[in-house]
């Protein structure tokens, strides 16, 4: 695992179950709108050895057709939404602002966690992702410093702390402090 340039990292680990189940999702959502994968997915891809009930997903706003065309495409794939089986009330809630998640049938657990990115934090991490090289292909994550940020200061759990400091300890020599830090002070602002 190495960064091969300021915004991609590569990555040669052996996939999972639920890296494979990550990218057949995303290989559903990137036809239909751009994405940002937040919070303790993160930490796993990058080797954390530790479960998630849900993987966070930051997505830009969809047109109602261009949402109609992604959740036919998810039913066709065989997943379902856990709010609502409501095309429009599922789209609404997006709108809104209220996240969605979506499973593969009869299971509700792993899910997808997906959130129109309103606040400008939200919508700022689309503007330092990263871009991660895997065997499954890419996939594109918040980065490193907003990860750090956002489960440290923000987030504060037990296993948040542990990811964060997963993420620091690989990347002692790639991580730029400051950064962390002003995320943290905007991060106080926005409680």
């Amino acid at each position: 695992m190495k960064f091969i340039n300021r915004n991609t990292i590569k990555l040669d680990k052996e996939a999972n179950d639920l890296d494979e189940f990550v990218f057949d999702f995303i290989n559903i959502l990137k036809k239909h709108t751009d994405y940002v994968i937040v919070s303790g997915y993160v930490a796993i891809l990058l080797g954390r050895s530790r479960t998630t009930e849900d993987i966070d997903i930051f997505i830009h706003e969809f047109s109602k057709d261009a949402f109609n065309k992604f959740y036919n495409e998810l039913l066709k794939n065989d997943y379902w939404c856990l709010n609502s089986e409501d095309v429009n009330e599922i789209f609404d809630y997006l709108s809104e602002g209220l996240p969605v998640r979506f499973a593969l049938i009869n299971t509700t657990i792993p899910n997808f966690e997906i959130k129109v990115a309103k606040k400008i934090l939200d919508k700022e991490s689309f503007k330092d992702r990263l871009t991660v090289i895997t065997k499954l292909g890419k996939i594109y994550i918040s980065s490193l410093e907003r990860q750090i940020a956002f489960k440290r200061y923000y987030l504060k759990s037990d296993k948040d702390i542990e990811d964060a400091k997963h993420i620091e300890e690989l990347f002692k020599d790639d991580i730029d402090i400051r950064k962390i830090d002003k995320y943290k002070q905007l991060l106080s602002k926005s409680q």
